[in-house]
Protein backbone atom coordinates (compact mmCIF):
# COMPACT_ATOMS: atom_id res chain seq x y z
CA UNK A 1 0.00 0.00 0.00
CA UNK A 2 1.31 3.45 -0.94
CA UNK A 3 0.57 6.57 1.12
CA UNK A 4 2.87 9.14 -0.48
CA UNK A 5 -0.03 10.73 -2.35
CA UNK A 6 -2.50 10.41 0.54
CA UNK A 7 -4.63 13.55 0.87
CA UNK A 8 -6.29 13.82 4.28
CA UNK A 9 -9.14 16.24 4.80
CA UNK A 10 -8.61 17.30 8.40
CA UNK A 11 -4.83 17.61 8.85
CA UNK A 12 -1.69 18.37 6.85
CA UNK A 13 0.32 15.52 5.33
CA UNK A 14 3.55 15.46 3.36
CA UNK A 15 6.06 12.76 2.45
CA UNK A 16 9.71 13.06 1.46
CA UNK A 17 12.25 10.24 1.34
CA UNK A 18 9.80 7.86 3.07
CA UNK A 19 9.32 10.26 6.02
CA UNK A 20 5.74 11.40 6.55
CA UNK A 21 5.13 14.75 8.27
CA UNK A 22 1.76 15.38 9.94
CA UNK A 23 0.57 18.65 11.43
CA UNK A 24 -2.81 19.82 12.61
CA UNK A 25 -4.65 22.67 10.94
CA UNK A 26 -6.16 25.87 12.35
CA UNK A 27 -3.01 27.39 13.84
CA UNK A 28 -5.05 30.52 14.62
CA UNK A 29 -6.73 28.43 17.35
CA UNK A 30 -3.57 26.55 18.36
CA UNK A 31 -4.52 23.46 16.35
CA UNK A 32 -7.45 21.95 18.27
CA UNK A 33 -8.74 18.43 17.67
CA UNK A 34 -12.23 17.76 16.31
CA UNK A 35 -14.35 14.62 15.97
CA UNK A 36 -13.28 14.44 12.33
CA UNK A 37 -9.56 14.90 12.91
CA UNK A 38 -9.57 12.28 15.69
CA UNK A 39 -11.21 9.76 13.37
CA UNK A 40 -9.04 10.55 10.37
CA UNK A 41 -5.81 10.40 12.39
CA UNK A 42 -6.89 7.08 13.92
CA UNK A 43 -7.59 5.64 10.48
CA UNK A 44 -4.33 7.02 9.08
CA UNK A 45 -2.15 5.43 11.75
CA UNK A 46 -4.01 2.16 11.21
CA UNK A 47 -3.26 2.37 7.47
CA UNK A 48 0.42 3.00 8.17
CA UNK A 49 0.69 -0.64 9.22
CA UNK A 50 0.29 -1.50 5.52
CA UNK A 51 2.22 1.42 3.97
CA UNK A 52 5.42 0.13 2.45
CA UNK A 53 6.55 3.59 1.33
CA UNK A 54 6.55 5.20 4.81
CA UNK A 55 9.42 4.36 7.16
CA UNK A 56 9.08 7.05 9.85
CA UNK A 57 6.54 9.67 10.92
CA UNK A 58 6.99 13.19 12.30
CA UNK A 59 4.05 14.78 14.12
CA UNK A 60 4.95 18.44 13.78
CA UNK A 61 3.80 21.72 15.28
CA UNK A 62 2.08 24.40 13.22
CA UNK A 63 2.19 28.14 13.74
CA UNK A 64 4.19 27.93 16.97
CA UNK A 65 1.93 25.40 18.72
CA UNK A 66 1.49 21.64 18.74
CA UNK A 67 -2.14 21.04 19.74
CA UNK A 68 -4.49 22.70 22.22
CA UNK A 69 -6.58 19.55 22.79
CA UNK A 70 -10.24 18.98 22.04
CA UNK A 71 -11.98 21.93 20.45
CA UNK A 72 -14.28 23.58 23.01
CA UNK A 73 -16.97 24.36 20.44
CA UNK A 74 -16.67 21.31 18.19
CA UNK A 75 -16.16 18.64 20.88
CA UNK A 76 -16.74 19.77 24.47
CA UNK A 77 -20.10 21.40 23.81
CA UNK A 78 -21.62 18.53 21.77
CA UNK A 79 -20.47 15.97 24.37
CA UNK A 80 -22.87 17.52 26.88
CA UNK A 81 -25.79 16.35 24.75
CA UNK A 82 -24.62 12.76 24.21
CA UNK A 83 -25.94 9.73 26.11
CA UNK A 84 -23.65 7.14 27.69
CA UNK A 85 -23.44 5.09 24.48
CA UNK A 86 -22.37 8.16 22.50
CA UNK A 87 -19.89 9.28 25.13
CA UNK A 88 -18.28 5.84 25.29
CA UNK A 89 -18.04 5.72 21.50
CA UNK A 90 -16.13 9.02 21.61
CA UNK A 91 -13.76 8.10 24.44
CA UNK A 92 -13.02 4.77 22.77
CA UNK A 93 -12.27 6.56 19.51
CA UNK A 94 -9.75 8.85 21.20
CA UNK A 95 -8.10 5.84 22.80
CA UNK A 96 -8.04 4.07 19.45
CA UNK A 97 -5.91 6.91 18.05
CA UNK A 98 -3.05 6.39 20.49
CA UNK A 99 -3.45 2.60 20.25
CA UNK A 100 -2.99 2.93 16.49
CA UNK A 101 0.11 5.07 17.04
CA UNK A 102 1.54 2.36 19.26
CA UNK A 103 0.65 -0.39 16.83
CA UNK A 104 1.98 1.17 13.62
CA UNK A 105 5.43 -0.22 12.77
CA UNK A 106 7.02 3.15 11.96
CA UNK A 107 8.80 5.16 14.66
CA UNK A 108 6.75 8.28 15.48
CA UNK A 109 8.57 11.47 16.48
CA UNK A 110 6.66 14.42 17.93
CA UNK A 111 8.11 17.90 17.40
CA UNK A 112 6.52 19.99 20.15
CA UNK A 113 6.45 23.76 20.20
CA UNK A 114 4.19 26.02 22.25
CA UNK A 115 0.90 24.66 23.54
CA UNK A 116 0.70 20.87 23.88
CA UNK A 117 -2.42 20.19 25.93
CA UNK A 118 -5.06 17.54 26.52
CA UNK A 119 -5.29 15.27 23.49
CA UNK A 120 -2.21 17.01 22.07
CA UNK A 121 -0.23 16.02 25.15
CA UNK A 122 -1.44 12.44 24.69
CA UNK A 123 -0.34 12.35 21.06
CA UNK A 124 3.10 13.54 22.15
CA UNK A 125 3.16 11.07 25.04
CA UNK A 126 2.35 8.11 22.81
CA UNK A 127 5.00 9.07 20.26
CA UNK A 128 8.18 7.01 20.39
CA UNK A 129 10.46 10.06 20.60
CA UNK A 130 9.72 13.66 21.58
CA UNK A 131 11.73 16.75 20.67
CA UNK A 132 10.64 20.05 22.18
CA UNK A 133 11.48 23.73 22.25
CA UNK A 134 12.07 25.92 25.32
CA UNK A 135 8.61 27.36 24.63
CA UNK A 136 6.84 23.98 24.86
CA UNK A 137 4.06 23.93 27.46
CA UNK A 138 2.65 20.46 28.08
CA UNK A 139 -0.50 20.01 30.15
CA UNK A 140 -2.66 16.98 30.90
CA UNK A 141 -5.47 19.30 31.86
CA UNK A 142 -8.39 16.88 32.04
CA UNK A 143 -9.18 17.71 35.68
CA UNK A 144 -9.44 21.39 34.70
CA UNK A 145 -12.67 20.53 32.88
CA UNK A 146 -14.01 18.26 35.62
CA UNK A 147 -12.75 14.97 34.15
CA UNK A 148 -10.39 12.34 35.54
CA UNK A 149 -6.73 12.50 34.67
CA UNK A 150 -6.94 8.97 33.25
CA UNK A 151 -7.78 9.95 29.67
CA UNK A 152 -6.48 8.00 26.63
CA UNK A 153 -4.10 5.85 28.67
CA UNK A 154 -2.42 8.70 30.58
CA UNK A 155 -2.27 6.79 33.88
CA UNK A 156 -0.54 3.87 32.18
CA UNK A 157 1.92 5.71 29.95
CA UNK A 158 2.91 8.91 31.77
CA UNK A 159 4.31 7.18 34.91
CA UNK A 160 6.43 4.98 32.66
CA UNK A 161 7.90 8.04 30.97
CA UNK A 162 8.42 10.49 33.85
CA UNK A 163 7.79 8.46 37.03
CA UNK A 164 4.76 7.80 39.21
CA UNK A 165 4.99 10.79 41.55
CA UNK A 166 5.58 13.36 38.83
CA UNK A 167 2.81 11.87 36.72
CA UNK A 168 0.41 11.91 39.66
CA UNK A 169 1.07 15.62 40.28
CA UNK A 170 0.48 16.56 36.65
CA UNK A 171 -2.64 14.41 36.31
CA UNK A 172 -4.22 15.56 39.58
CA UNK A 173 -3.49 19.27 39.16
CA UNK A 174 -3.60 19.64 35.39
CA UNK A 175 -0.76 22.14 35.68
CA UNK A 176 1.62 22.86 32.84
CA UNK A 177 4.90 20.97 32.65
CA UNK A 178 7.59 23.38 31.51
CA UNK A 179 9.98 22.45 28.74
CA UNK A 180 12.89 22.24 31.18
CA UNK A 181 10.90 19.96 33.48
CA UNK A 182 9.97 17.83 30.48
CA UNK A 183 13.61 17.48 29.48
CA UNK A 184 14.92 16.75 32.97
CA UNK A 185 12.13 14.26 33.65
CA UNK A 186 12.64 12.34 30.41
CA UNK A 187 9.51 13.46 28.57
CA UNK A 188 11.57 15.28 25.94
CA UNK A 189 14.64 13.63 24.46
CA UNK A 190 16.06 17.10 23.85
CA UNK A 191 15.14 20.75 23.38
CA UNK A 192 16.03 22.79 20.30
CA UNK A 193 15.29 26.30 19.07
CA UNK A 194 11.84 26.71 17.47
CA UNK A 195 13.30 27.49 14.06
CA UNK A 196 15.26 24.20 14.18
CA UNK A 197 12.49 21.99 15.56
CA UNK A 198 10.91 20.45 12.48
CA UNK A 199 14.23 20.08 10.67
CA UNK A 200 15.72 18.34 13.71
CA UNK A 201 12.78 15.93 13.90
CA UNK A 202 12.82 15.23 10.16
CA UNK A 203 16.58 14.65 10.21
CA UNK A 204 16.20 12.09 12.97
CA UNK A 205 13.24 10.49 11.18
CA UNK A 206 15.25 10.29 7.94
CA UNK A 207 18.13 8.68 9.85
CA UNK A 208 15.74 6.03 11.16
CA UNK A 209 14.13 5.61 7.73
CA UNK A 210 17.54 4.93 6.20
CA UNK A 211 18.31 2.33 8.85
CA UNK A 212 17.20 -1.31 9.20
CA UNK A 213 13.48 -0.57 9.21
CA UNK A 214 12.42 -4.17 9.78
CA UNK A 215 14.60 -4.20 12.89
CA UNK A 216 13.14 -0.84 13.97
CA UNK A 217 9.67 -2.36 13.68
CA UNK A 218 10.79 -5.25 15.86
CA UNK A 219 12.26 -2.83 18.42
CA UNK A 220 8.99 -0.88 18.60
CA UNK A 221 7.02 -4.12 18.95
CA UNK A 222 9.21 -5.33 21.81
CA UNK A 223 9.08 -1.98 23.60
CA UNK A 224 5.29 -2.27 23.63
CA UNK A 225 4.88 -5.98 24.32
CA UNK A 226 7.43 -6.33 27.10
CA UNK A 227 5.44 -4.13 29.50
CA UNK A 228 3.28 -7.11 30.36
CA UNK A 229 6.08 -9.69 30.46
CA UNK A 230 8.26 -10.95 33.27
CA UNK A 231 12.01 -10.45 32.85
CA UNK A 232 12.47 -14.07 31.84
CA UNK A 233 9.64 -13.81 29.30
CA UNK A 234 11.15 -10.61 27.90
CA UNK A 235 14.57 -12.21 27.53
CA UNK A 236 13.04 -15.13 25.63
CA UNK A 237 10.92 -12.81 23.46
CA UNK A 238 14.01 -10.81 22.55
CA UNK A 239 15.94 -13.99 21.75
CA UNK A 240 13.20 -14.88 19.26
CA UNK A 241 13.09 -11.34 17.87
CA UNK A 242 16.82 -11.26 17.28
CA UNK A 243 16.78 -14.70 15.66
CA UNK A 244 14.17 -13.39 13.24
CA UNK A 245 16.23 -10.27 12.50
CA UNK A 246 19.31 -12.42 11.91
CA UNK A 247 17.49 -13.92 8.93
CA UNK A 248 17.11 -10.54 7.21
CA UNK A 249 19.22 -9.31 4.32
CA UNK A 250 19.94 -6.15 6.33
CA UNK A 251 21.84 -8.24 8.88
CA UNK A 252 23.97 -9.70 6.09
CA UNK A 253 24.43 -6.25 4.53
CA UNK A 254 25.74 -4.89 7.84
CA UNK A 255 28.26 -7.73 8.13
CA UNK A 256 29.42 -7.37 4.52
CA UNK A 257 29.87 -3.61 4.99
CA UNK A 258 31.85 -4.15 8.20
CA UNK A 259 34.18 -6.60 6.46
CA UNK A 260 34.64 -4.16 3.58
CA UNK A 261 35.19 -1.30 6.07
CA UNK A 262 32.23 0.61 4.66
CA UNK A 263 28.78 1.71 5.73
CA UNK A 264 25.82 -0.61 5.18
CA UNK A 265 22.99 0.49 2.93
CA UNK A 266 19.91 -0.96 4.53
CA UNK A 267 16.78 -1.85 2.56
CA UNK A 268 14.39 -2.95 5.28
CA UNK A 269 14.29 -6.62 4.26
Amino acid sequence: MKMKDFKPEYFNWGVENSVAVISLTRPDRKNPMTFDSYAELRDTFRQLAYADDISAVVFASNGGNFCSGGDVHDIIGPLLDKDMKGLLAFTRMTGDLVKAMRACPQPVISAVDGVCAGAGAMIALFSDIRIGTPQAKTAFLFTRVGLAGCDMGACAMLPRVIGQGRAAELLFTGRTMTAEEGKSWGFFNRLVAPEQLEAEAVTLARQLAEGPTFAHMMTKTMLAQEWSMSIDQAIEAEAQAQAICMQTRDFRRANDAFVAKGRPKFAGD
